[in-house]
């Protein structure tokens, strides 16, 4: 039983895509790759990284990413080239910077505009004036005296 749980475990963990074709020699750079990689985005699976994703663009962007680190290039230099030619959605987090800001934002905007409409509701409902009861004419008086007398 024991053995069933340890293999359903090792099943169950997430494992990286990268193939030995794609392993760098230099085992600094390797690291630097696993880690560049899985802050980029996989643009087939979406919310993968490169680094978790089987697809073949993925598979393409490790090795390009690999590609940048052998040639000197620095962890940001490679992250920014990728990201030039990608465009900005292939980060897993986007900066914080230019029109993200916006999307940073809008929540909490959101949610501080609703809670003072929230507020502004219920002040407005709470000094409303509450309807008078007018009671029952002496016409509706008698004909429920005469409902309930029968």
């Amino acid at each position: 039983m024991k053995r069933f749980v340890l293999i359903l475990m090792l099943l169950a963990s997430p494992l990286a895509a990268v193939e030995p074709d794609e392993v760098l020699s230099d085992p600094v750079l390797e690291q630097r790759a696993r880690e560049l990689s899985k802050g980029l985005r996989c643009l087939v699976c979406r919310n993968e990284s490169i680094d978790e994703s089987n697809a073949s663009l993925a598979k393409d962007l490790r090795l390009l990413l690999r590609e940048r680190l052998v040639e000197g290039d620095s962890d940001t230099e490679a992250v920014d080239f990728i990201v030039a030619r990608y465009g900005e959605y292939v980060l897993l987090n986007p900066t914080r910077g230019g029109a993200n800001w916006i999307l940073w934002w809008a929540g909490p905007i959101m949610l501080l505009l609703a809670g003072g409409a929230g507020m502004l509701y219920v002040r407005g409902r709470s000094r409303a004036n509450a309807p008078q009861d007018a009671g029952l004419s002496d016409e509706e008086a008698q004909k429920l005296r005469d409902i309930l007398s029968k």
